[in-house]
């Protein structure tokens, strides 16, 4: 690999062990290269100089002053200490003051006659003007001439503030940037030169001093802007060569025969497919067809009929010979997707049975809580080819599962898998199979671009006919505790017109939770923040004691044992529970058309896009769903405002966005793989949407004429940094 020996140096070598030690270990900085792109956060203006008598109140000031009298006063029983120190120039005079073991340092540079530069924030204490803690420059110059220079110098200086640790402070490491900063002379640039002139960006030496050292506003957005270039271009192209690279592998192209199982599918559909559908699939359809495997991220809202798409493809694929998998995150669902997909095709499941259609296949669940016997026959059916269809949990990766002729690989709910368990599926097949990855979390575009930028995205975003609309309202159970009163009323109203309600609760409630819970947020917005949240066990309890009594309700939560939870899901399926209190799990995939309402306890304690999902459990059949997101939060308090724009819309593209510019991206970036988002230092997703789409469009450009990047060594080896081993490795997998 062709590094840049200056910004490989080890910071160990460069600032000695003990602070190259805490800084790896704290900030992850390791190499000169690293502490170069360790940008700052923002930058305190000193302020101009200004004049003693003429300070404003309330501003950053910095003044040059000489100090009159320095004291140190005891107090707090003289348990505590602080060091006055008045300074004069000449216009007026203003008191400094330092507390606690800050005070040894200025207590031996501020002598009485000393001259320094002090930049602080000004106060009014006991009707004075004070500084408190000021930062301070001694000024040992010779001339009044040099003075006036170094204090000119010092005082309009924008002072860089960078992310910093408690044993490291934010000076220390502007300190450390001082020493490694000649050698961002030697960077060499990954922007091919005609993009970087084309767009008017600064080169990369000039933009890592700038970003470090700017002498004006303007300097730190010229860095911002390239930087930001810096690090969409590069990942956008290590996805572009991922996706070069894809196009380069041989796939069985899969054409499903004419007059086959998919048409016997949908002949027999009892409704018609909605056009968002009808695209979608023929964008499948298209992508089975060639000799390149397809990688498709499929995005669509909780019952826009993503499985309806995923399914057709499988049928498609089995009528051309091969076999399909679907890979489900629980057991809950791959058992649900089973049977509604059974129940879909009908005979046409019957495969090799009496009754089978006479273009059937064999559709088998594989799950880990399987029996033997059951576990055999279904290995069994997979190896032989019997089975077209296989569903499963991660029992599926296993290594004595084997296929006859893997051909599509269905992921559901990608952000619940790692790409490792969705590689070790894929290498079933005798050739690459076609990969389709669905997910219900709304992607906005610039993330589904980073993230899962090494696949096509496909979008359904309308609902099908027959699906109901959901009001959602929030319920200030702490304000207006007649409205919580109220919601139950409107569960027993749903439940005695004939249909169900979910109540979901963040936690189960018991004594392993109670501990979790021990540990207090230190940000309490209120009361409501230093209870545990809200548990389903004895949230079901009081339920059934008090507003509920008397309708059936049972509980269902992920540390039950996989049978117990199949039959409460059963039975509730079957219409013979009233109201099921619940965690998170039924969060994917529950399908219960008869369910129209949902309380959400604690629903502050959700994110967006979690309380979005939950809420596309109801309304799913002809009646109308209602969703009532309860919370003791106070009115103004952020999550009553997040728990607002919830209520306020059912898009969830809309929605996403939201989320996203609530938490920072590195969460949503996360959820993928640790590896982008330890790279992305400037960029950030919402915003720089434009920045990311051209980055993306150029990436693609490069790529497509120079595949090994010949011709930019700078770019290659921004992408061996990008891509170490692990993130090479998380590319490869993808």
């Amino acid at each position: 690999m062709d590094l840049v020996p200056a910004l490989e140096e080890p910071l160990k070598k460069v600032l000695g062990p003990p602070t190259a030690k805490v800084m790896a270990e704290h900030l992850d900085l390791h190499t000169v290269g690293d502490l170069l792109h360790h940008y700052p956060r923002r930058y305190a203006e000193r302020g101009e100089l200004t004049r003693l008598a003429e300070l404003p109140l309330d501003e950053h000031v910095t003044v040059v002053a000489q100090v009159a009298t320095a004291r140190v006063l005891k107090f707090n029983n003289g348990r505590g200490q602080r060091l006055e120190v008045t300074i004069t120039d000449g216009s007026g005079q203003v008191q400094l003051v330092f507390f606690g073991k800050g005070i040894h340092k200025p207590h031996k540079d501020l002598l009485p006659g000393t001259r320094a530069m002090f930049a602080g924030k000004v106060s009014l204490f006991n009707r004075k003007m004070q500084l408190a803690h000021p930062a301070y420059q001694l000024l040992h110059v010779d001339s009044t001439e040099d003075a006036a220079e170094a204090v000119g110098a010092w005082a309009g200086a924008l002072l860089p503030i960078y992310p910093a640790t408690a044993k490291l402070e934010s000076w220390k490491i502007s300190t450390s940037v001082d020493v490694v900063l000649p050698s961002a002379q030697e960077a060499i640039d990954p922007l091919p030169e005609s993009l970087r002139e084309g767009r008017g960006l600064v080169p990369l030496p000039e933009a890592l001093l700038k970003i470090h050292r700017p002498h004006t506003k303007n300097d730190i957005e010229e860095a911002r802007a390239r930087l930001k270039w810096d690090e969409a271009f590069v990942l956008q192209v290590a996805l572009a060569r991922r996706r070069f690279a894809d196009t380069q592998l041989t796939a069985v192209a899969r054409v499903p025969q004419p007059d086959g199982l998919l048409t016997a599918f949908d002949a027999k559909l009892p409704f018609t497919l909605t056009d968002g559908q009808r695209k979608v699939s023929k964008e499948i359809f298209d992508d089975l067809a060639t000799e390149h495997p397809m990688h498709r991220l499929l995005q669509g809202e909780v019952g826009s009929g993503k499985t309806m798409v995923a399914l057709r493809a499988m049928l498609a694929v089995v009528d051309a010979g091969g076999q399909a998998a679907m890979l489900a995150p629980t057991e809950v669902l791959a058992q649900q997707h089973h049977r509604s997909i059974t129940e879909m095709m009908g005979e046409l499941a019957e495969g090799g049975m009496l009754g089978g259609a006479e273009h059937s296949t064999k559709v088998v669940l594989l799950t880990g809580s399987m029996g033997t016997a059951a576990r055999k026959q279904a290995l069994l059916d997979l190896v032989t080819g019997e089975a077209g269809i296989v569903i499963g949990t991660h029992a599926l990766i296993e290594d004595k599962v084997q296929f006859h002729d893997l051909g599509l690989v269905v992921v559901d709910e990608q952000h619940r898998f790692g790409v490792e368990q969705r590689d070790a599926l894929r290498s079933k097949g005798k050739q690459p199979p076609h990969l389709l990855v669905m997910t219900a979390t709304p992607i906005p575009r610039t993330v589904a671009m980073t993230v899962f930028g090494d696949l096509e995205t496909s979008v359904l975003d309308q609902l099908p006919a027959g699906r109901s609309p959901i009001a959602s309202h929030v319920v200030p159970a702490a304000d207006k505790p007649h409205f919580l009163a109220r919601a139950w009323e409107r569960v027993r109203e749903e439940v005695g017109n004939g249909h169900q309600a979910y109540v979901v609760c963040p936690r189960i409630g018991d004594d392993e939770d109670e501990k979790k819970s021990k540990t207090k947020k230190k940000t309490a917005e209120d009361e409501a923040e230093k209870r545990p949240p809200l548990a389903v066990l004895e949230v079901a309890e009081e339920l059934a004691r008090g507003p509920l009594q008397g309708l059936k309700v049972e509980v269902l939560h992920g540390r039950m044992h996989p049978d117990d939870k199949d039959a409460v899901m059963r039975r509730f399926a079957a219409g013979e529970t009233d109201v099921l209190v619940a965690t998170t799990v039924i969060e994917v995939g529950v399908n219960v058309p008869n369910a129209t309402a949902m309380v959400i306890m604690d629903a502050d304690r959700f994110g967006v896009s979690q309380l979005h999902q939950l809420r596309g459990r109801v309304g799913r059949g002809s009646a109308a769903g209602l969703c009532l997101l309860v919370t003791e939060m106070p009115e103004a308090s952020p999550a009553r405002a997040r728990l607002g724009a919830v209520a306020s819309t059912l898009d969830g593209f809309e929605l996403s966005r939201i989320d996203l510019e609530q938490r920072r991206e590195g969460d949503v970036l996360g959820q993928a793989q640790s590896g982008v988002r330890s790279s992305l230092r400037m960029l950030a997703v919402i915003e720089d949407e434009e920045i990311i789409g051209e980055a993306r469009e150029e990436a693609t450009r490069v790529v497509a004429a120079d595949p090994d990047l010949e011709r930019l060594p700078g770019l290659r080896t921004a992408l061996d940094a990008l891509l170490d081993a692990e993130r090479e490795q998380y590319l490869d997998k993808g």
